[in-house]
């Protein structure tokens, strides 16, 4: 083969760093079009009169509502009472999960114990478990952080289950070869072997976590943003109510942001995550 055709193979891997540094920021504006024209599309509405006030306001009233919000302070009181209980409710879920997602993944009488319950529970709507749990909890926070902590446990459970019985079982032959005890196959095989699956999990939860403060924050809450929603609902306050809806999604972003970030960090060490 002659030096020129060699150089002509060589070009195309040369260009590929460029090309995909080119893309991205390319890829990110395509992904933004569309939410733009419908929010200009929304704004055109209301101002003609297409779309009453009263039914829905328009996104400059919103913007406008959240800034006065945010100056009285009534918005970042909202939220840091709503990040409170879906941090707590988080935190307990989240450690009931991956402890019986351990206990079930790890011996076969652990998933014989776990497993069906686990089944039965995550069956159960949130929405019907709100009467039983006023008359367990009260009506205070603890309802509320109940709720959020019942629907985060279930999908990290389940991902993080089944990420452990997904571990390769040549790995497990690798460490018996080894000579490696129980409590260094867990660390060294079983639970790199799982994190992928139960980081999936993790942005499940999170997102259900927002999803449960939703519908936690209906029951009697006199404070947080599902408070501010309610109150607003009462005096046809759509702009405090779609400002409301518009903070719950954010917060939902940053979260999953904050997970693929994680990913990344701790997922490194896969090809396929940087392919």
């Amino acid at each position: 083969m002659s030096t020129s055709s060699l150089d002509l193979a060589r070009a195309p891997s040369r260009a590929r760093p460029r090309i995909s540094s080119v893309r991205l920021p390319r890829s990110a504006a395509a992904r933004a079009v569309s939410p733009l024209l419908l929010l200009v599309l929304w704004q055109l509405a209301s101002s003609s009169g297409l779309l009453p006030e009263r039914l829905l306001a328009a996104p400059a009233t919103i913007a406008a509502t959240g800034v006065d919000l945010a100056r009285d302070g009534t918005l970042p009181a909202a939220i840091g009472v709503s990040v409170q209980r879906a941090a707590l409710g988080f935190l307990i879920g989240g450690a009931a999960g991956v402890g019986l997602a351990l206990a079930a993944g790890l011996a076969r009488i652990g998933e014989h114990a776990v497993d069906p319950l686990m089944q039965m529970l995550r069956a159960l709507p949130n929405f019907g478990l709100i009467p039983l749990f006023i008359l367990w909890f009260g009506i205070g926070e603890a309802p509320k952080v109940a709720l959020v902590a019942l629907a985060v446990a279930f999908p990290l459970y389940l991902n993080t289950f089944a990420g452990i019985r997904g571990v390769d079982p040549k790995l497990a032959e690798v460490a018996h070869t080894l000579r490696l005890g129980r409590l260094a196959l867990v660390r060294h095989i079983v639970l790199p072997g799982a994190l992928p699956q139960a980081l999936t999990g993790l942005r499940q939860s999170l997102g259900i976590a927002w999803l449960a403060l939703i519908v936690a924050e209906q029951v009697n809450a006199s404070s947080g943003l599902g408070f501010m929603i309610n109150n607003a609902r009462e005096f046809l306050r759509t702009d405090v109510v779609v400002l409301g809806l518009v903070v719950y999604a954010a917060l939902g972003l940053l979260t999953d942001a904050l997970v693929r970030l994680l990913e990344r960090r701790t997922l490194a060490w896969r090809k396929e995550f940087l392919a």
